[in-house]
């Protein structure tokens, strides 16, 4: 007796545009519109960035809100999730200090150039964390993609009881400009729950802070610096970096030759602007894979077993999918499984025979169908739903 054929809608989120779960509600109606007999799995999917909380808490954790500080000072809702029985938290960098913020939601945001790179202040995500220590947790995975900021989570450990002084003797908050007039940096305030607290860092980059790979060559100019406004970071960050390796009692310089010594030129430490760089530093986090670590906690290999097709993607499919993102790993897992996948994104960038290296069986873009992005942007359900009817295609019954 045949059975009905299974397949596992698995995307990340289309960022600026849709959901993760908006995203397989569209592809599920189109394949079921055609073929309702086949099974389809919904499993939600994150690697540390936009998504992360809202995919464990599909999966039965707990929604932890508090409103914190948003990149600018105006007070935003935020979500971090819990899991009390292994007193864990997931708290998500974007949901306090993102640059996906709804603009309501941050009024007080520059217009978009380098006031915005150089103001915003990652404050909030360090109030999450502030949370999620009051609830007795004692695991907290921090996922830091997604980020509106640039100042070497300066704002994250002032939240958390780090005492930033500057030049005039007054305690300083956090972004670059604030930055810039650090003198001083006293960590006697430190939190003291965290000694006890393990800091798993989910993170999908490798870059270091400082220098042509670092926080502010490659990211600040996605979040409105111009190239002096890029050199600016640069300079603030490296004096960010000095002060607080002194602070914790390293004698190297993350520029000089004993650089290697110093959190700052480990893979990662970029990361948000920098703010990896302060999580390795003084939080004394260990870091791992982001999209390993969140498919793990939310059981991907379980959602695979049996299925005879993968459906996965973000909003753009790139080389920068393919270094790590939660695509990548749906897809890395599937495929050790012998399941075909197919991918599915707003656009892709991704050369037909490096998609099929990669192990896509085929991918699907929105702007194969709309070749206006804004279109796509704007109404990308019924060309979702689209896609979704020729994912048939692709089942068989068996």
């Amino acid at each position: 007796m045949s059975r009905a054929p299974v397949v596992v809608l698995a995307p990340d989120s289309f960022k600026g545009s849709l959901t993760a779960a908006q995203v397989r509600r569209a592809l599920a109606e189109g394949l079921r519109s055609v073929r309702p007999a086949v099974r389809v799995v919904e499993a939600a999917v994150a690697d540390g960035g936009e998504g992360t909380v809202a995919a464990v808490l599909e999966h039965g954790w707990q929604p932890i809100s508090a409103t914190v500080p948003g990149p600018w000072g105006d007070p935003v809702p935020a979500t971090w999730a819990w899991q009390p029985d292994t007193s864990t938290a997931v708290v998500e960098l974007a949901a306090a200090s993102g640059i996906a913020l709804d603009p309501e939601l941050v009024p007080s945001r520059p217009a978009d150039g380098p006031a915005r790179a150089l103001t915003a202040s990652t404050r909030g995500v360090g109030e999450l964390v502030r949370s999620a220590l009051d609830h007795g947790c004692r695991r907290i995975v921090l996922g830091l993609g997604g980020s509106a900021t640039n100042d070497g989570g300066a704002g994250m450990l002032a939240a958390l009881g780090v005492r930033l002084v500057g030049t005039d003797g007054r305690p300083v908050q956090g972004g670059v400009h604030w930055l810039e007039s650090v003198a001083e940096v006293d960590l006697s305030g430190l939190d003291a729950r965290l000694a006890d607290t393990e800091v798993v860092l989910a993170n999908d980059v490798d870059n270091p802070l400082l220098g042509e790979r670092g926080a502010a060559a490659v990211f600040a100019p996605q979040k409105g610096a111009d190239e002096p406004t890029v050199d600016r970071i640069e300079a603030a960050l490296t004096r960010w970096a000095h002060l607080l390796d002194s602070a914790l009692g390293r004698a190297d310089s993350p520029s000089g030759a004993a650089a290697g010594a110093s959190p700052a030129a480990a893979p990662g430490a970029g990361a948000a602007g920098g703010t990896g760089y302060a999580v390795l530093a003084a939080l004394r986090a260990t870091q791992v894979a982001g999209a390993d670590l969140l498919l793990n906690l939310v059981g991907i290999d379980a959602a695979l077993d049996g299925a005879d097709l993968v459906v996965t993607g973000e909003g753009r499919l790139d080389e920068q999918t393919l270094s790590g993102k939660a695509p990548l790993g749906v897809l890395v897992r599937a495929r050790a499984h012998g399941i075909r996948v197919v991918g599915v994104t707003g656009h892709c960038d991704l050369p037909p025979e490096v998609a099929r290296e990669a192990g896509f069986t085929a991918v699907h873009a929105l702007t194969d169908l709309e070749p206006d992005v804004q279109r796509c942007l704007a109404d990308p359900v019924p060309l979702l739903r689209l896609i979704g009817r020729g994912l048939a295609d692709y089942v068989t019954e068996r």
